[in-house]
């Protein structure tokens, strides 16, 4: 695997890496992050095909850009990379409505699904598509148990459009899928949080899709409230600071769902991801250093799983994280770096969802408010 990195800011395009024998007419999948504004004013696409172009190109707009240790905003973070052993397919599917999310998960899974098949990376817009639909139906049309990892593009904290784009300048609602193949492939990932759950486990007895309704037989908001306490005068904006923990299942493992937006005429809290009805849930809090230690631990996690020295990184993280940290964002990054050390190289956005098993045994499944790391090696 070798590996390429450039970055546009300021109005100009910069080399920043390569490793020994990077060529870039040989690379074969170039990921580029970047700030949605940007994305649509420079349409770099045009760019990149002349840089590289014999490989598959993915673009999708971010909450911000990650590039080694540094988190940055309103640039593209540009990783071209020369995959030696394994093969590189890509799907794009067409998406205006959320109820369409599981006919294109199924789409994706028949189109990459192989007997070879390493890994599915999935990019998609993070407006309308529904994450946890798209995920389930990947996972169920693949024939066997394979990684699906990837992100939901993101708006910064403006939530008005996402865009994503294979092979041509991103545009809103596609969901782009990547298949990954050979068994020289190797893949390790983490998932975690950081937050601090606190009161009892209770069910949600109304819901539908995204929004809560009813728990334990109470309006949802109203009993939200009565737990934020004063911070429910900051409402929804401190809602960042407490997401949900939800168990779809008595024996799944917990997933953490940010509260985009509350309603205060039907009592109601909308999510980004399913809330089942059934589904049994807790409330969390912030802890800026345990958020921070999660991002260590995902790392950890990550090189237990590969078993050797990984040459990529892709660390995707949420928003809410991004927001609540503020000025210590980077630090999660940065101890990613420490745990990896000088090796691999490092790349990744902030997203309005990871994509990621919760264990190494587990399918895909939609996160936030968490960092998910993949790492990958070429044996």
């Amino acid at each position: 695997m070798r590996i390429g990195q450039t970055r546009y800011a300021d109005g100009s395009w910069e080399n920043v890496s390569e490793t020994p024998g990077f060529l870039p007419e040989k690379a074969n999948l170039v990921l580029a992050f970047g700030e949605r504004r940007v994305l649509e004013t420079t349409s770099p696409y045009e760019h990149l095909c002349r840089l590289y172009p014999t490989a598959a190109i993915v673009i999708n707009s971010t909450s911000g850009e990650i590039l080694a240790d540094k988190v940055s905003d309103n640039s593209i973070v540009v990783t071209a990379i020369e995959l030696e052993k394994t093969a590189v397919r890509t799907v794009q599917i067409d998406i205006t409505d959320h109820k369409q999310s599981s006919q294109a998960g199924e789409q994706i899974a028949s189109s990459l699904d192989g007997d070879d098949l390493a890994v599915i990376l999935l990019i998609s817009d993070g407006s309308v598509v529904n994450g946890s639909d798209l995920i389930a139906a990947s996972n169920r049309c693949l024939n066997r148990l394979v990684p699906v990892i990837g992100g939901l593009a993101g708006d910064g904290d403006r939530f008005e459009r996402t865009v994503v784009g294979v092979n041509q300048n991103p545009e809103p609602g596609k969901v782009v899928g990547i298949g990954l193949y050979g068994q020289g492939l190797k893949i390790g990932h983490g998932s975690r949080g950081g937050w601090d759950v606190f009161g009892p486990e209770r069910e949600v007895t109304k819901s539908s899709y995204n929004e809560l309704y009813e728990i334990d037989g109470r309006m949802a908001l109203d009993l939200y409230k009565d737990y934020l306490g004063k911070y429910a005068e900051g409402l929804p904006g401190t809602a960042l600071l407490f997401p949900l923990s939800i168990r779809i299942t008595p024996d799944s493992q917990p997933l953490v769902r940010t509260i985009l937006s509350i309603n205060e005429a039907t009592k109601s809290m909308i999510f980004a991801g399913d809330i089942p009805q059934g589904a049994r849930v807790r409330f969390m809090r912030a802890n800026l250093d345990r958020l921070i230690d999660a991002s260590a631990t995902a790392a950890q996690t990550s090189l237990q799983q590969l078993g050797t020295t990984p040459e990529l990184a892709l660390l995707i993280s949420c928003v809410g994280r991004k927001l609540v940290l503020g000025q210590r964002t980077e630090e999660e990054v940065e101890v990613a770096r420490d745990i990896f050390g000088h090796q691999p190289v490092m790349t990744g956005f902030y997203a309005y969802g990871e994509i990621a098993p919760a264990g190494p045994a587990s399918p895909g499944e939609l996160h936030n408010q968490t960092m998910t790391i993949t790492i990958l090696s070429e044996q």
